[in-house]
């Protein structure tokens, strides 16, 4: 590759995440960085063969060209063919072409799952050695959390810590999902002449991932073993799809809290809970929180492994959690 004095700004970038929206910030980021230049865009897609002009692009020189951005969506989708083509062309890039490839498969124990040919590239070895590579798996159950806080210092808002607790639990990991809710909760302080003041649990009820179901109805409904309440409340969800995953969060999220109370932990309890919270752990005790928390891990199990569907693994699920509560299994 013939960059070895460097430019000013990388020749060409890789972004590999699989979350878009985290991408989209990053080459903001990048961009912003280099923002005396005037960036045209011209955007390509990974699912279909590069057309001639984005071969033009890639390559053109001219004295008085525009600066321009390639942004490759999907790009690990393209044949090997097509990624030694590229290659070949970035061995000499071109000063007024800014390529970022998105590479935007999914991860899997602390790595993209990207196809073989795409390792063994000069090109992407070259920018690993520069730095020009940004990693990163998109959010996680345990890294959602500090993205929420992190976005919500930025957006000049301030949980309640229960309000904190319950909006993180409720949302799938996954950056445009946090952004959508977060600006719900804007306009409703907005609306409500709440604005500056902190996020109450009542506000951050109203973003549960599940529009038709109150998902944390269900949960209380699952506490009092009151099954028939339950499926009243399971009916009014159309997609099992949309309040399975985000039913599993807040549920593990519970456990979590009832052995934090058995084992005499300081747990932020709201007043009106405290005491069933406390009652409910001691009926359970260490067998029946182990249980509970091996019927959500089977669950999971059972959807991503294609044994059963969402709605079959949920009525399962409430099935056995409603006899765990109520003290009805053997």
């Amino acid at each position: 590759m013939s960059l070895s004095s460097g430019p000013a700004r990388p020749g060409f970038s890789f972004l590999v995440c699989p979350d878009s929206s985290l991408t989209r910030a990053r080459l903001e980021q990048e961009l912003a960085a280099h923002a005396a230049q005037n960036w045209e865009r011209h955007v390509y897609w990974g699912d279909e063969e590069p057309p001639p002009r984005f071969w033009e692009q890639l390559t053109l020189q001219g004295l008085f060209g525009a600066s321009r951005v390639l942004l490759l969506r999907q790009a690990h989708l393209w044949p090997a063919a097509v990624w030694k083509k590229i290659s070949q062309a970035l061995a000499r890039p071109s000063s007024q072409c800014w390529p970022f490839f998105c590479l935007e498969a999914g991860w899997e124990r602390g790595q993209p799952k990207l196809p073989v040919h795409l390792g063994k590239l000069r090109c992407m070895a070259f920018a690993d050695k520069q730095g020009w590579i940004w990693r990163s798996e998109g959010l996680t159950e345990r890294s959602i959390k500090r993205h929420v806080q992190q976005r919500i210092r930025q957006l000049g808002l301030h949980f309640e810590p229960d309000a904190l607790e319950q909006f993180c639990a409720s949302l799938p990991p996954d950056a445009q999902t946090v952004e959508n809710e977060l600006e719900k909760i804007v306009l409703l302080q907005r609306a409500q002449g709440q604005e500056g003041r902190p996020v109450t649990v009542s506000m951050t009820g109203t973003s549960a991932h599940s529009p038709e179901c109150n998902i944390f109805a269900c949960i209380r409904q699952l506490e009092a073993g009151n099954l028939p309440a339950l499926w009243k409340e399971l009916a009014r969800n159309r997609n099992a799809d949309s309040l399975f995953f985000p039913l599993l969060g807040l549920l593990a999220r519970e456990f979590r809290l009832l052995w934090q109370v058995l084992a005499g932990e300081k747990v932020r309890l709201h007043p009106s809970e405290a005491s069933f919270k406390q009652q409910l752990a001691r009926k359970l005790g260490a067998p029946g929180l182990a249980a509970g928390m091996t019927a959500l891990a089977d669950a999971e199990w059972q959807v991503k492994s294609g044994r059963r569907n969402t709605d079959q693994a949920l009525d399962m699920l409430a099935a056995d959690l409603v006899l765990l509560f109520s003290g009805k299994t053997s």
